[in-house]
């Protein structure tokens, strides 16, 4: 069954990853960019093309995301994390997702005031650019032929479709900020949710727990970046690689964003910010 690692573009998810993936999948406890593909990211071409679905056909994704789910919980028993940055939405009236391939969801928000510096960073665009991207429905790759679409909806719409998840149990809503604030807290009540939500018999240890927060301090992910490089990063323009790890701080906004910006995200995600005391 899946366990998926969900959010809006820039908010955390490879913090998390990087967490998760140390914990569970290091031999000597060391952190190192290799071990982040054992949480892959959905959707991606190579498991549809594998179930020989058409690509360039968005129809034909839409009809076979449940398929290729069925397909993934096959390969493996147990559960399994995934990444995914899409909406819980439907497609041409087909589910993402169902219960019979999910086992429940961790999502993870950022103040979207700091998302918007982080993602226009990150794809090497205007904040005016990217402020239209988070306030809106967008579709990431829709213009990409042979790449499968990415519905990321709004920001609003993307934090608000995983919720329906908690009317059952299976959601864990975790904030980028208290993740960077109080990471020994919030990463232990991650791992409790896992261990009751899939009854696996793993350890939750508190001395473990500090040596992996440690590998993947932002300051430390940064230098790796720049001595071996991130398959996650893009290029600009002249092909110079963007670093994917850039900042990392919270309320970056307070410095980077004018008035009329801060405004209109304010007033375009005002209730779920002041649903998360953002605002």
């Amino acid at each position: 069954m899946i366990l998926w690692l969900a959010s809006y573009p820039k908010s955390g998810n490879t913090f998390l990853r990087s967490f998760l993936s140390t914990y569970f999948f290091s031999k000597d406890g060391n952190f190192n960019f290799d071990l982040l593909k054992n949480i892959k990211q959905y959707p991606n071409n190579k498991l549809f093309t594998e179930l020989g679905v058409d690509i360039s056909n968005r129809h034909e994704i839409a009809k076979n995301h449940l398929n290729v789910q069925k397909l993934i919980n096959q390969n493996k028993n147990g559960f399994q994390f995934w990444k995914t940055h899409s909406s819980f939405v439907k497609m041409d009236g087909y589910s993402f997702t169902d219960l019979n391939n999910t086992l429940g969801v961790i999502y993870i928000v950022r103040d979207p005031r700091d998302v918007v510096i982080s993602y226009a960073h990150h794809n090497n665009q205007t904040i005016e650019q990217t402020l239209k991207m988070i306030n809106q429905n967008y579709i990431l790759g829709a213009e990409i032929k042979d790449r499968i679409p990415i519905y990321l909806g709004s920001w609003s719409y993307n934090y608000n479709s995983w919720k329906v998840f908690n009317n059952i149990n299976k959601y864990l809503l975790i904030k980028y900020e208290d993740l960077v604030l109080n990471d020994e807290k919030y990463f232990e009540k991650i791992l409790f949710f896992i261990k009751n939500l899939t009854k696996m018999d793993f350890d939750i240890n508190e001395k473990k727990i500090k040596k992996v927060l440690e590998q993947i301090k932002f300051e430390k992910l940064k230098k790796l970046e720049k001595e071996k490089g991130f398959h996650e990063s893009k290029k600009d323009d002249k092909g110079n690689k963007i670093n994917f790890f850039r900042s990392g701080k919270t309320k970056q906004w307070k410095n980077y964003l004018d008035l009329k910006t801060k405004n209109m995200i304010e007033e375009v995600c005002q209730k779920e910010m002041k649903e998360l005391g953002y605002i």
